[in-house]
């Protein structure tokens, strides 16, 4: 029963929102940290992606909840989201000259891709801590 108010939130989508974020603040982090290696790519992890899968996971989850039988909504039988097995792995295509000792790692993008990142996870984090707000206030019934 529980698991069936918590999938009715948007807890579980934010969930992968911030987890997203954090793997992408790691893979920029390196990319910053090795901005003066000779012949380092910078690699980073698809936003549009990640987006697409989720919103085809979103999709493929409210497909599966329409189509359960009455019986099984009964049981709070709940759908996972589709492909959630699936990574978004890191790709080198940042669009930046490539200097004298083949680095491509602009630190400018890179500081700046960071700050958008981190924006996107704070975003995720206050979804989440409001919704468990007010489950908390449904919960202890107070308003």
């Amino acid at each position: 029963m529980i698991d069936a108010i918590l999938q009715a939130t948007p807890i579980p989508v934010m969930e992968q929102v911030a987890r997203f974020a954090q793997a992408r603040h790691t893979v920029l982090a390196g990319n910053i940290a090795n901005v003066d290696t000779p012949g380092y790519r910078a690699r980073d992890l698809s936003p549009e992606l990640f987006r697409r899968r989720l919103a085809e996971a979103l999709a493929a989850r409210r497909s599966a909840a329409a189509s359960q039988t009455a019986a099984d909504a009964a049981y709070g039988a709940a759908a996972g989201p589709a492909g959630a097995s699936r990574r978004a792995w890191p790709t080198s295509d940042w669009k930046s000259l490539l200097r004298h000792d083949e680095n491509d790692v602009s630190l400018e993008q890179q500081v700046a891709a960071v700050a958008k990142n981190q924006i996107e996870h704070n975003l995720a984090l206050a979804v989440i801590s409001h919704q468990v707000r007010l489950l908390q206030a449904a919960i202890s019934e107070r308003a």
